[in-house]
């Protein structure tokens, strides 16, 4: 990981606090779109839970080849059908995704990284994680 990485994930989990309490059942999940070393895009999680961060950020922007920042690991199911965060990244085309925590619950834990790895998308885990959870409470 580099200082860029680090950054960008910093400013990620700085998306999120705006609505840290305010998307209940769901985390509050930040996501910025980097592409060329610029932010394309950035979102968190909209109040009451949905939309999710990733679906917003990626709502109108070419990130084909972009490197996707997320607090918490891209859902790999919705429960309420649709696309899952982690297939909308693989259909836009993102090429790298790093994730400052994985997903806690039982049932999704490791599903959206798997789902990415499998489409051949980049998958790097862990970066700021203990700044990730102190800040939005995973």
């Amino acid at each position: 990981m580099s200082l860029e990485d680090v950054t960008f994930m910093r400013r990620a989990i700085e998306v999120a606090r705006a609505n840290v309490g305010k998307t209940a059942p769901n985390p509050c999940v930040g996501c910025v779109i980097v592409r060329d070393g610029e932010v394309t895009a950035q979102a968190c999680t909209a109040e009451g839970g949905r939309p999710h961060a990733e679906e917003q950020a990626l709502t109108g922007i070419d990130a084909g080849g972009a490197t996707a920042y997320v607090t918490l690991e891209p859902c790999g199911a919705r429960s309420a059908g649709g696309l899952s965060c982690s297939e909308r990244l693989v259909e836009a085309g993102v090429a790298r995704v790093v994730i400052a925590c994985e997903d806690a619950s039982p049932y999704a834990s490791g599903q959206g990284a798997e789902r990415l790895r499998a489409a051949g998308v980049s998958v790097e885990t862990g970066l700021l994680a203990g700044e990730a959870k102190a800040a939005l409470g995973y």
